[in-house]
C-alpha cells in the first residue's frame, strides 16, 4: 500500500512531507567495528585532507581514544619506509598496516533523512548504507521521524552503542506546535522551546514574512545554525535573500535563488492549469525556472550573489536529488537498485500521484531536455559562488526520486565535480565546508591534531575517479584485458572506531535478500 503524506495545516506552508512519516525501526545495540583503542596507530597512508591540500604521503597517524594526536611524514612515495621514521607502537597499542591506501576525514552529509515508514527503511540500513560510503556525520533536516526519536540516537550514536554516523537534528519548524503559529510571538515561543528541547537547528520551509523575520531572528540570537527550502507557496513574498538578510545560515536545493534574480517578473511563469499539489506540474515546471532568472555574469546575479557571500551564506545545492528529472532511465537502472534497494522502497520511488517525488506521470524528452539547461545555469552559479569563496556543501536528499542512501550523495560528488569543481574542491565541500556550517570545524572536517578520528579509508585515489567511492565500486580492464571491479570504502574510521565498510554493505545485502525472499527486483516503472 502506497503512503499517503498528510499535509500540514500549517498554512499549506510546511507541505512537510518528511515530518508525516511514523516512527521507523530504531537501531540495534552496535555488534560492528573494532575499538576504539587507548592508542590507535595507521600505518602508510597517502593523505588528502579536507582543507584544500593536495595529497601528501606515505603518512603515519596517531589517535588515543578519539581524538587524532599525531600527524608523521613517514618517508618518500616510491621509497621503503624507515622503521626510524615512524611512531612508535607499544605493545597493546591498535596498528593498522594502510600503506599505499589514501585517507581523507570522514564524509558529512548536509541533507541526510533518516528514512521514513513510507519507504519502509529500517534505520540500520539506513546508517549502514552511509557508514559503507564514508559518511561519518549527517544533518537531518527536519527531524522526520521526531525529534524525540533522532536525540535519541544522536545520544547512542555519540555515545557508540549504535553502529551510525554522529548526527545533527533540524526539527522543521512548526513541528510539534499545539496550533497553526499565526504570529511572531508564537514563533519566537517556539524557536525557544526547539532550542530547550535540544534541537540543533531549524529547518524552514516557508511562512508569512513577519513569522519568518521572527523565527530566525530568535534562532540566530540564541546561536542555533538553520536551513531552508524555499517551497513555492511562500517564495514570492520570501525568498533567499530575505531569509539570509534575517539570519538563515545555509539554503537546500535552489528554489528561492532563481526568484531572487528575477528582473522582468515577480512571480514565475507557471501555466494556468498548474496545480502545486500535482507533482508533474511542480517538478516539470520547475525545470523551467532558472532560465526565468536573470543570466549569468549580468548585473542583478551578480548583486545577488554579492550580498550572499558578504553574509557568509552556505549553499548545499543536493544536485543529485533531481538528476532524474534530466534522465530518468539512468536513475532508476542504476546498478545498486538491484543489490541494495529494498523492494519495499523500489515501490515507494515508482510512479505515484500520492508518493513525494514519484511525479513520472508522463515524463518524456521535453521534461529533460528543460532539466538539462536548468542545471547547466544551476551549476554555474554554485561553481562562481565558490570561485568567489562561497561555502558550498554536499548534501543527498536520499530515499526520494530514485536516489539510495549513500550512494546518491557519492553521485552528489560526482555532480559537483561536472558543476566545475575541482575534485580537491569536492572534496573540501564534503568535510571541511560541512563542518563550517555545521559550526563544528574545531572536530570534524580535517585531519588535524586535536580532531575526532573520523577518517575514509580507500585502496584507490578517489580524486583520479570519484567512483571509487560508490560501494559497488566501479570497473576498468587490466593488463591481461580483464574486466575487473575495483573500488569502494575500505575502512570508515567514526570516533576511532574501525569498520569494515564492506561487511557493512554486505549486513545491507542480507538485508535486502531477507525482504525480497528470493524475488528479483523488477527494474521497471511499469
Amino acid at each position: 500500500m502506497r503512503y499517503l503524506k498528510r499535509i500540514s495545516l500549517f498554512g499549506l506552508l510546511l507541505f512537510v512531507f518528511h515530518l508525516s512519516f511514523s516512527q521507523i525501526e530504531k537501531a540495534p545495540p552496535r555488534s560492528e567495528g573494532d575499538g576504539p583503542f587507548t592508542k590507535l596507530i595507521i600505518r602508510g597512508v597517502t593523505l588528502i585532507n579536507g582543507n584544500g591540500a593536495p595529497p601528501t604521503g606515505p603518512v603515519d597517524i596517531v589517535v588515543e581514544q578519539n581524538i587524532i594526536k599525531g600527524i608523521y611524514n613517514v618517508g618518500y612515495p616510491g621509497l621503503p619506509i624507515l622503521e626510524q621514521d615512524r611512531p612508535k607502537a607499544s605493545p597493546g597499542d591498535k596498528v593498522l598496516d594502510a600503506e599505499g591506501m589514501y585517507l581523507l576525514p570522514g564524509l558529512i552529509d548536509m541533507h541526510g533523512h533518516i528514512g521514513g515508514t513510507g519507504q519502509g527503511t529500517p534505520s540500520e540500513y539506513v546508517f549502514k548504507l552511509w557508514l559503507g560510503h564514508g559518511i561519518t556525520t549527517i544533518r537531518d533536516p527536519s527531524a522526520g521521524n521526531g525529534l524525540e526519536w533522532v536525540l535519541e540516537h544522536k545520544k547512542k550514536s555519540a555515545n557508540n552503542e549504535i553502529t551510525a554516523p554522529r548526527i545533527f537534528a533540524y526539527t522543521g519548524f512548526g513541528q510539534g506546535a499545539k496550533e497553526t503559529i499565526s504570529t511572531p510571538e508564537m514563533a519566537r515561543e517556539w524557536v525557544r522551546q526547539n532550542a530547550n528541547n535540544g534541537a540543533d537547528g531549524i529547518k524552514f520551509f516557508g511562512a508569512a514574512p513577519n513569522i519568518m523575520q521572527a523565527a530566525l531572528e530568535e534562532n540566530k540570537k540564541l546561536g542555533l545554525r538553520s536551513a531552508m527550502h524555499h517551497a513555492q507557496m511562500d517564495v514570492v513574498r520570501w525568498n533567499v535573500l530575505n531569509s539570509a538578510r534575517a539570519g538563515l545560515t545555509s539554503m537546500e536545493h535552489w528554489y528561492g535563488l532563481p526568484e531572487a534574480m528575477f528582473t522582468d517578473k515577480k512571480i514565475q511563469d507557471y501555466s494556468l492549469d498548474y496545480n502545486y499539489r500535482n507533482e508533474q506540474d511542480r517538478f516539470g515546471e520547475a525545470g523551467k525556472l532558472w532560465k526565468q532568472a536573470a543570466p549569468p555574469y549580468s548585473e542583478k546575479w551578480n548583486a545577488v550573489m554579492n550580498e550572499l557571500l558578504e553574509l557568509d551564506f552556505t549553499i548545499d545545492p543536493t544536485f543529485n536529488i533531481y538528476e532524474a528529472s534530466r534522465d530518468l532511465m539512468r536513475a532508476y537502472t542504476a546498478e545498486w537498485h538491484q543489490i541494495f534497494t529494498l523492494p519495499s522502497l523500489w515501490e515507494f520511488y515508482r510512479p505515484s500521484k500520492r508518493s513525494h517525488g514519484s511525479y513520472w506521470f508522463n515524463w518524456g524528452t521535453e521534461q529533460e531536455v528543460a532539466w538539462k539547461e536548468n542545471y547547466k545555469l544551476w551549476m554555474t552559479f554554485i561553481n562562481e559562488y565558490k570561485n568567489r569563496g562561497g561555502r558550498v556543501t554536499a548534501g543527498s536528499d536520499s530515499g526520494f526520486i530514485y536516489q539510495l542512501y549513500g550512494f546518491g550523495y557519492i553521485r552528489e560528488l560526482e555532480l559537483l565535480r561536472e558543476a566545475g569543481f575541482h575534485p580537491l574542491e569536492v572534496i573540501m565541500s564534503a568535510t571541511l565546508n560541512g563542518a563550517e556550517a555545521l559550526g563544528t570545524d574545531d572536530m570534524l572536517g580535517s585531519i588535524e591534531v586535536g580532531k575526532y578520528a573520523d577518517f575514509v579509508i580507500l585502496e584507490e585515489n578517489p580524486l583520479e575517479n570519484l567512483k571509487m567511492f560508490y560501494g559497488t565500486g566501479t570497473i576498468r580492464l587490466n593488463d591481461a584485458n580483464e574486466v575487473e571491479r575495483v573500488g569502494g570504502v575500505k575502512y570508515t574510521i567514526k570516533d576511532g572506531i574501525i569498520y569494515d565498510a564492506r561487511k557493512l554493505l554486505q549486513d545491507v545485502k542480507d538485508m535486502v535478500d531477507a525482504e525480497k525472499q528470493g524475488q528479483s527486483l523488477t527494474i521497471t516503472n511499469k
